[in-house]
Formats: structure tokens, C-alpha cells, sequence
């Protein structure tokens, strides 16, 4: 008997352990989770970040998103990735002729940057500046800062070079704080400061589209949600970038608009209204065959903006 004895205190006492054992074994398994909370094993995704993050960010922590060319400079900015190696445009301060010119141009400029970059950084707003006195620079462009701006404005085909001139943007009253922002960009860029990682760049679109013109020409950089181009051969060298600004600005917004909304009459198929008496009450108007907006006779349209929206060949 005091042998069966021993044996049941046995038992018990292993029961009791194994009970204790479950009891304490969830202590010692969240215990350690928590005492490697304090001592993170991976530093965390800056792109994942919020003070990181702007539009086209993604891009600039992708890995071999793009491919810098060798020998190219890196920029000392977050938001700049440079493609090529290039110089920058020659230094110039842009002045009007008059106070009236001076101040269309600085609106014009103003504009350019808010519309295009409104939420950009600040060296997304100083490449666009940059890429439109490229352009007043250059043969290639209109000789004023408002002719460049609003190069194409007259056409409703959205085929505009700066596309807020001719899609409607401007119809939006700008934010008073985005729009002074932009404005003291545009008064550094005529006061000569040029933004050296944009380099001879005349074209840009953003990250999330790819146009069939950016094949022909070289990438230059990276800049906030935009990436830059130049022209290739001697359009895209130092030498070709010497034009005098006139300083004379003509306008000060968008153009008349020249090309219809809507497809118009062939010229043999239509009298203007006033050499014809209007129908009498009941008559139905005759029908005017129509043409697309493209057959506009190339009479119509000024010289200097014949190939708006075309990219150069």
C-alpha cells in the first residue's frame, strides 16, 4: 500500500507540473516579440515615408528605374536624379523693354511654373522656368517669354505646347500662396540664376506618361514628377542657345482662339451671313457639308505656330 501510494503522488505531481507548465508558457512566448520591438532589424522604407513622398517619388526608389550615364553628376537633392552628363544654359538676365514688358513676362513666366508645377518641389518649379528661357533662347522657339508660354494656345486640339494654355486650367482662380511661390521662382530665373540639373533641356512630360516624341530626344534628368529632355545634335549643344532675348512680350495671356471647337465649312461651301438675308420664318437652313479643324488652310495660321504640338524631326 505505501508503495501504490508513492506512485499516485508521483502522478499528481506531474499533472500539477504540466498544468503549471501551460499556465506560464504564453508569458514566455509574447515576452519575446516584445523585447524585439525595441530594436528594429531593417531600417524602414523611406518611401513609405510622408515627408518623403511627392509625386513621382516611386521612381526615385525603384531600383534600376533608370540608368544614369557614366560620368554623370549627381545632383546633392532628394528630388533630382541625374541621366547625363551636360552643361547648363549660358547665364543672362531676361529684362522687357519696358516696365509693361517686364511685368507680362513675369506673369507669363509665373504662370508656366504654377500650372505646370504647382505641387511640385522647388526644383521641379526651377526646371520648368528653366526649359521655358531654354526655349526663348533657342531658334527653334518664339524670341519672348510669353510666345513660348503660350505657344499653340490659339488651337482646341490640346495640342498646345504647355497644355494648361489651351485645356481649360487657367479658367481655375490659382491658390494665392502656390501662385507666390511660383512667382519669386520665375523673379530668381529672370534675374539670371539657371538651374544647372535641368542643363539644355527644351521639353519635359511627367512620370506617368511616355509620348511618342521622347524617343527622339536624349533624358537629361529626373526632376520631381517630370523628367527632362534635350535635343540631340548641335539643337542640344551650349552653342545653339545664344539667341538675345527681345525683350519685347506682345501678350500676356493665351491667344484668340483660331481653331473652331467644332468642324467648319469648307470656304467654297458657305457666303458669310451678312451678304445673304436670313431665311424667312419656317425655312429650314440648308445643311453645310463640314471639315475637320485640321484641313484649316495653313494661310490661317501664323508662322510661328504651324508646328505647335508637333515634336521636332
Amino acid at each position: 500500500m505505501p508503495r501504490k501510494a508513492g506512485n499516485r503522488w508521483k502522478l499528481h505531481g506531474t499533472l500539477i507540473a504540466l498544468a503549471l507548465g501551460v499556465l506560464g508558457a504564453p508569458h514566455l512566448i509574447t515576452a519575446a516579440p516584445l523585447d524585439l520591438l525595441d530594436t528594429p532589424a531593417a531600417l524602414p522604407d523611406p518611401a513609405e515615408e510622408s515627408g518623403q513622398n511627392f509625386p513621382g517619388s516611386a521612381f526615385f526608389f525603384a531600383q534600376g528605374a533608370f540608368d544614369p550615364v557614366p560620368g554623370a553628376q549627381a545632383a546633392r537633392s532628394a528630388h533630382v536624379l541625374t541621366l547625363a552628363q551636360g552643361s547648363a544654359a549660358p547665364a543672362m538676365a531676361f529684362r522687357g523693354l519696358t516696365a509693361l514688358d517686364s511685368y507680362r513676362a513675369l506673369n507669363c513666366l509665373t504662370s508656366a511654373i504654377y500650372y505646370e508645377a504647382a505641387n511640385e518641389p522647388e526644383e521641379g518649379q526651377r526646371a520648368v522656368a528653366q526649359v521655358v528661357l531654354n526655349r526663348v533662347r533657342s531658334p527653334l522657339w518664339p524670341n519672348s517669354i510669353c510666345g513660348v508660354v503660350y505657344e499653340g494656345s490659339e488651337r482646341t486640339d490640346y495640342r498646345c505646347q504647355f497644355t494648361f494654355s489651351c485645356d481649360g486650367s487657367m479658367a481655375r482662380a490659382p491658390d494665392l500662396r502656390a501662385w507666390a511661390r511660383a512667382r519669386r521662382v520665375a523673379e530668381q530665373a529672370l534675374a539670371g540664376q539657371v538651374y544647372r540639373p535641368a542643363g539644355l533641356a527644351t521639353h519635359y512630360h511627367t512620370l506617368a506618361v511616355r509620348p511618342p516624341w521622347s524617343a527622339s530626344l536624349q533624358p537629361v534628368a529626373v526632376i520631381g514628377a517630370h523628367i527632362f529632355y534635350r535635343n540631340p545634335g548641335f539643337n542640344g549643344t551650349p552653342a545653339a542657345f545664344r539667341i538675345a532675348y527681345s525683350g519685347r512680350e506682345t501678350q500676356s495671356g493665351p491667344s484668340r482662339r483660331i481653331w473652331p471647337a467644332r468642324p467648319i465649312a469648307p470656304a467654297d461651301a458657305f457666303v458669310l451671313p451678312f451678304a445673304n438675308p436670313a431665311p424667312a420664318s419656317g425655312q429650314a437652313v440648308p445643311a453645310v457639308p463640314s471639315q475637320p479643324a485640321d484641313a484649316l488652310p495653313e494661310s490661317t495660321i501664323r508662322p510661328e505656330y504651324r508646328n505647335s504640338g508637333r515634336p521636332l524631326v
